[in-house]
């Protein structure tokens, strides 16, 4: 096939196809190089990813989106560099190709990853499956977690991937910096829930771990036919952290309604086959038992997080510059979460 042919495309592309059919002809031997489609993927609202086909090979390209962004954010040389660091380890990630830092190929920085085929669920009820295959989803989710939590930084060359000690108080200085530079009107329940994790902060208790910072079922690929999860997607807010973050974020749809981002809160969980919230967090604990408790501040910490981060794709939507067109729609999200984050220091006293 003539390398100048046309180039398939499917959904939006934010930069010159040609431009990274002559980079592969000349980074990627081979037929692994020659350039045939391009799709767009994916419902994520942060780094545009695409499907690259080539005459050899798919390959799974994510880049920075177009667009003025906060300092720290759409880190995907971050991305690129703990995949490559865990690609050895027992945590299943993709495995990295290669990484480009100069924007003025595709207009910002990107990197290329192997493609795997599997199934992906944003629907945390998992509508249409067996209840035995839900409830070993939910358990396959909960021991990857901890299968990552086990993994020693230093042992796998990320020692400084990120500041040790301190990680909440520093994290609700960022999240709580990110808030308060948004260019829209945050709800006030933010706000509300932002002075209740600042006033009940537990005492740093030393553990220390990678931190995923965005471990949910929507950014895990499983088998195509088993309920394991195959792949950890999505990294670009990963970091040294304390792994009760991690798991509080996980722990979300039990504290959401369907209509909050698919969280599973008023379903009939037995009936579903879907584990309760303590018989996930005790799967989790199983593989790493050092774990300390679960307490109501890391999950209304997860619940605020997660809602400035709505309030992020807000601002970009209204900027013209979200990585999904549709990403308006999002908005009002973030004071749901907001308010569930509310609930639930409400219940914890």
């Amino acid at each position: 096939m003539d390398e100048r042919a046309p180039i398939q495309m499917n959904g939006m592309v934010d930069f010159d196809p040609l431009r990274l059919r002559d980079f592969l002809a000349n980074h990627v031997d081979g037929d692994e190089g020659r350039l045939l489609g391009l799709q767009r993927i994916g419902g994520g609202q942060s780094n545009p990813t695409y499907i690259v086909r080539t005459k050899g090979r798919r390959m799974v390209l994510r880049k920075q989106p177009a667009g003025d962004i906060l300092k720290g954010a759409h880190a995907v040389d971050r991305e690129y560099r703990i995949q490559a660091a865990l690609a050895a380890t027992a945590v299943p990630v993709p495995k990295p190709i290669l990484f480009h830092d100069d924007p003025a190929m595709l207009g910002t920085p990107f990197y290329l990853m192997e493609f795997l085929d599997g199934r992906v669920f944003s629907d945390c009820s998992l509508a249409g499956l067996a209840p035995e295959e839900r409830r070993a989803i939910y358990f396959s989710m909960a021991e990857t977690l901890a299968t990552l939590h086990s993994v020693k930084p230093d042992a796998v060359g990320l020692g400084d991937y990120g500041r040790h000690g301190g990680y909440f108080e520093r994290q609700v200085r960022r999240w709580s910096g990110q808030l308060e530079e948004s260019t829209g009107t945050p709800s006030p329940a933010l706000f509300r829930l932002r002075d209740w994790i600042g006033a009940n902060m537990p005492p740093d208790d030393g553990s220390l771990s990678i931190a995923h910072g965005d471990f949910r079922l929507g950014n895990l690929m499983f088998h195509p036919t088993e309920p394991r999860v195959i792949a950890v997607l999505d990294w670009e807010l990963s970091t040294i952290g304390h792994p009760l973050a991690d798991l509080g974020f996980c722990c979300m749809p039990w504290h959401t309604a369907p209509d909050d981002y698919g969280g599973i809160l008023g379903l009939d969980h037995s009936r579903l086959g879907i584990p309760s919230e303590a018989e996930f967090v005790q799967q989790y604990r199983e593989k790493l038992p050092e774990a300390g408790p679960l307490l109501p501040f890391h999950v209304a910490f997860a619940l605020f997080r997660f809602a400035v981060i709505f309030v992020g794709i807000a601002d970009r939507a209204a900027a013209g510059n979200a990585a999904d067109p549709d990403a308006a729609r999002l908005a009002p999200l973030a004071a749901r979460f907001a308010q569930r984050g509310l609930e639930t220091a409400m219940r914890a006293g």
